[in-house]
């Protein structure tokens, strides 16, 4: 097993699907912690995130055959993991999630990449770690998505299922929202 740390995702899986099942193991290290840094701050609790994460990878390991080979895994499993969430969000509270998201039906041209993107994060990062409870969640899970788990916008598309220009309006609202520093009841759109 350790002569596969140096292979993509997708390399393993591949052995994996080949029969060296031990190799599954590969992945729970690769993204065991992040997939639960994800889930504490998408849930905004700790509770629950380990049993969560390990339906997660139950999930992942019955649905593996049907991993498409020639995409990428990451966004694949964090998907998964989005869908988790959601559901457990679901539980948690009694208002459901919004079915009528109007950044989905009119979305908008997204912000080209800037030369001070990093600096940006690194100031978002600061404002997420503090704020992140008074973001809506359909704010919340793209801003964790780039700047805490570092993906980009066509990935996070492919994991929240939306248009790459809604995540790129989500991300800026929700960044927008951060910078504003003011009552939680400012925060609804």
């Amino acid at each position: 097993m350790e002569g596969n740390l140096e292979k993509t995702d997708e390399q393993v899986v591949k052995e994996i699907l080949a029969g060296r099942l031990d190799d599954f193991g590969i992945l729970v290290q690769r993204y065991e912690e992040k997939l639960k840094r994800y889930g504490w701050r998408f849930l905004s609790s700790p509770e629950g995130i380990e049993d969560i994460v390990q339906e997660v990878f139950i999930s992942v390991y019955k649905n593996l055959k049907s991993f498409d080979l020639d995409k990428r895994f990451s966004p694949w499993i964090y998907r998964i993991a989005h869908n988790a969430y959601i559901n457990a969000l679901k539980k948690r509270s009694r208002d459901p999630l919004p079915f009528f998201d109007p950044d989905v039906l009119f979305p908008h041209p997204i912000t080209p990449e800037r030369p001070d993107r990093d600096l940006e994060k690194k100031e978002v990062r600061e404002l997420l770690d503090k704020s992140l409870n008074m973001l809506p969640p359909k704010y919340r899970e793209p801003l964790i998505l780039f700047y805490l788990q570092e993906l980009d916008y066509a990935n996070i598309a492919e994991i929240l299922h939306l248009p790459i220009s809604t995540v790129g309006v989500r991300i800026s609202r929700g960044r927008k929202m951060l910078q504003k520093n003011s009552n939680p009841s400012d925060y609804k759109l």
